[in-house]
């Protein structure tokens, strides 16, 4: 079905909300402390649940001690997974891909632990601090094994094996390939490569993981509320865990303070929650500290790349390759698998170029630490922060601008659809009209001049661009990890007028902020012709529709707006039909807007609730064959999904002395496609800068070679505040996409382009010291380091 194919020339008529800057409908409560967050839920005698998690990172455990801990007063049980091995079936993260080995998941570890933190015993009492207070009694005796926190260790031969079953640590493997790079690169005028990296971040949602698992006696059935942006994908998995129907499980998300992609995946604690509440008959709370969090939350990033791009002597991108170790963590994750961040790496690693021949290996390793997971931009951030810096020493090598470079292989317009070398497809997007956005917002020409004056006065300022593309709210064409099986392709919207006049929308997609009450019910109001104040969203509950995943992959506007969209056109017909016995009036005639249907041209109309009174209250208004129930549902499918893009630009200066890194200026110029709420895609853009520039600058979990995590706290892990961002400005380049609605997805495009349009202005600021930029945070030690060889390689040279 065409996204035209239920237009009505009534359409016009109707007041538009989708392109309004409409203030969030949710806000109010969560701004007043009216929210309700997984841990505010207060089942009857509720327990409490606290996990004795590893201090080792790779360890046979020989001995659990609880006998002091279940004597505890108030301690209800004391569990390990010996005692919960027959109330489930491991949760198999399984794909179709070769070369991966899918790692299962299990609420507590089971015979070694595999890093710090993986939670080994839990305690059951009836208030947390009881059960916390128990954990210290319990007594663990572990064998040691040999750490394995080096991505490029843990891949030697000689390696202890975090699974032995395995037979390696390489979990995944992949290449990609288009013509002969090789020979290409030999052919090639200029060739730049470098060794790049990106270290492990923690996605640090306001809220930390909370789960409340509702015990209901009568049914024996469970409600699950989770801070979850999966709730289906969640209540299938454990359903089939726990050999539970869907009808005895529902899982709800409520309110969500935040994801960023570490609340989208099943997590151990979440079975845990619901086989203990099932052996119990008991309901349980946890929520996790900030320790717990940092550490036993999957994590980003932890690649490194060796790349190397060649041009031509006009300065074309001849070709690209690329070898990418990925440090997965001790787990592969579901459903997403542990080919999710690594594969999407060389996947992505041409961007929006025209590239002629590529060849990009990747191999996922399983290291002694937490397990890397979804997080925002997966994988595109790491490939955009290579591709960008290499565009940047091709322009260097070869005397151009990094601005005309690009506009020299950006694809352009008439050169879509574009299949880029590692099989990608773009669909016509703004590509070049981003690059050119941006420029012409910033007065790029401008800056390069204000750049001269500052050389001249010794300070160091730099400029630096970054441009990208991803693929948003794909279809089902498309996994979203490689290989996965799971159909996350597809969405439902249901919709409702009740006996009031009142609308109800359900959906499987699960808000974690970003406003999705709001713009899903923007465009509610403009294709049921329906007042905005009226519609109610439903969403996040696994109850609500009969299939649903969640968000992720910058789906909720492609995918919940384009079912949106076909389930209220369904239904406004179904209210012409009815509206048209009501007035007696053609059907063709009525014309539908802001909660009322009228005859063309005639001030004879009805509301919705005098609608849905005659079909639902008053028996004798309508033929019985035309009473008919006002709800329809629709089932979206994009196919293939669309492309998002933007061009974003930094102006830095680096201190000298203190070696800090001041932002002077940030633009974006970006292409999310018909914009249905500009104040919240400003939002989004501006919350994903600041995201991107605390993984340019600041953040990064440091391992030592023994697997401890030395920034477990947010003394030590480093987040910008408010004066380390910018103000920006946001230039929106609307062209629409073939999806229902023109709609693109947006929501990971900050932390995509920001760690490298920064990256590049600081190289570009130390460009008199000749000084390359190839690894992500720059923190002022490692500038300072890095200017320091600098200056003893000068010195060196003066020397001779």
């Amino acid at each position: 079905m065409s996204k035209d194919s239920l237009a009505h020339p009534s359409d016009i008529l109707r007041p538009r909300h989708v392109g309004s800057p409409i203030k969030r409908t949710e806000d109010p409560r969560l701004l007043t402390g009216s929210g309700e967050y997984t841990a505010d839920r207060k089942p009857d005698r509720a327990l409490h649940v606290a996990f004795r998690r590893s201090e080792q990172s790779h360890a046979r455990i020989l001995r659990i001690d609880t006998t002091a801990a279940q004597a505890v007063p108030g301690v209800v049980a004391v569990l390990t997974a010996e005692n919960v091995a027959d109330d489930f079936k491991p949760v198999i993260p399984f794909s179709r891909m070769p070369n991966y080995y899918a790692t299962p998941i299990v609420p507590l570890a089971s015979g070694k632990v595999r890093y710090v933190g993986e939670a080994v015993v839990a305690v059951i009492a009836t208030s947390r601090y009881l059960a916390e207070d128990a954990l210290e009694l319990i007594e663990i005796d572990y064998e040691p094994l040999g750490a394995v926190a080096r991505a490029e260790r843990a891949a030697a031969k000689d390696a202890p094996l975090l699974h032995e079953e395995a037979g390696t640590n390489v979990l995944i493997s992949r290449e990609f390939k288009k013509g002969d790079a090789a020979a290409d690169m030999k052919a090639s005028t200029v060739r730049v490569s470098g060794r790049f990296e990106m270290t492990r971040k923690a996605p640090l949602a306001m809220e930390p993981r909370s789960y409340t698992a509702e015990y209901d006696a009568k049914r024996r059935a469970i409600t699950l509320y989770t801070s979850s942006n999966i709730p289906g994908i969640v209540r299938d998995a454990i359903s089939e865990s726990l050999d539970l129907p869907g009808n005895r499980l529902r899982v709800i998300a409520p309110d969500v303070g935040g994801s960023f992609g570490s609340k989208g995946s099943l997590y151990p604690e979440e079975l845990f929650m619901c086989i203990a509440a099932r052996k119990l008959g008991r309901s349980l709370r946890w929520t996790a500290d900030r320790l717990e969090d940092v550490s036993s939350s999957s994590q980003a990033f932890a690649e490194v790349v060796e790349a190397e791009m060649g041009f031509d002597r006009d300065g074309h991108a001849v070709t690209l390759q690329a070898d990418v170790i990925g440090d997965v963590g001790a787990y592969s994750i579901y459903p997403w698998t542990c080919g999710l961040e690594t594969v999407q790496v060389v996947s992505f690693l041409p961007g929006p170029y025209k590239i002629g021949s590529y060849r990009g290996a990747v191999r996922g390793v399983a290291t002694s630490k937490p397990p890397t997971g979804p997080y925002r931009g997966v994988g595109r951030p790491i490939s955009t922060f290579v591709t960008e810096r290499l565009m940047d020493m091709g322009a260097k090598a070869l005397g151009l601008d990094p601005l005309e470079i690009r506009r020299r292989n950006l694809v352009r317009a008439e050169e879509f659809p574009y299949r880029i070398a590692s099989g990608i497809i773009w669909d016509k997007t703004g590509f070049i009209e981003c690059l050119d956005a941006v420029a012409g917002a910033a007065d790029y020409a401008g800056l390069r001049a204000q750049q001269l004056d500052a050389r001249k006065g010794g300070r160091l300022f730099g400029i630096g661009l970054a441009t990208y593309a991803e693929l948003t709210g794909i279809g089902s064409r498309i996994a979203v990890a490689p290989g996965m099986p799971i159909n996350t392709g597809s969405e439902t919207a249901k919709i409702r007028i009740d006996a009031t006049g009142s609308i109800t929308a359900a959906f499987g997609v699960a808000s974690h902020g970003q406003g999705l009450e709001t713009t899903l019910a923007q465009i509610i109001a403009d294709d049921l012709g329906a007042r905005f104040e009226d519609i109610r969203v439903i969403q996040g509950d696994s109850d609500a529709v009969p299939m649903s995943t969640g968000t992720y992959a910058s789906r909720s506007a492609v995918l919940g707006g384009g079912a949106a969209k076909h389930a209220s056109r369904l239904l406004r017909e179904k209210i012409r039909r009815v509206a048209s016995h009501l007035l007696e009036a053609n059907q063709d005639d009525i014309e539908i807007e802001n909660g009322i249907a009228r005859v063309g041209g005639t001030d004879r109309m009805v509301t919705f609730k005098q609608i849905s009174k005659a079909v639902y209250s008053d028996m004798k208004t309508l033929p019985v064959d035309a009473r008919e129930e006002l709800e329809a549902s629709y089932t979206y499918d994009p196919i293939n999904g669309t492309t998002a893009c933007a061009t974003h630009l930094a102006v830095v200066e680096v201190d000298p002395v203190s070696c800090f890194v001041r932002i002077h200026k940030y633009v974006v110029a970006e292409d999310c496609g018909r914009i249905i709420n500009p104040m919240i895609v400003d939002g989004q853009v501006h919350g994903g800068v600041a995201q991107g520039i605390g993984a340019a600058l600041y953040e990064e979990l440091i391992y030592d070679d023994e697997g401890q995590l030395l920034t477990a706290s947010l003394v030590d892990y480093v987040i910008p505040s408010a004066p380390e961002v910018p103000l920006m400005d946001v230039v929106h380049i609307e062209s629409e996409s073939a999806v229902a609605g023109g709609f693109r997805g947006m929501g990971e495009g900050g932390t995509i382009g920001a760690p490298a349009a920064i990256a590049n202005a600081i190289a570009d600021a130390l460009l008199p010291l000749d000084i390359e930029v190839s690894i992500l945070p720059m923190t002022p030690e490692r500038i300072f380091r890095l200017m320091e060889q600098a200056s003893l390689k000068a010195k060196g040279k003066t020397d001779d």
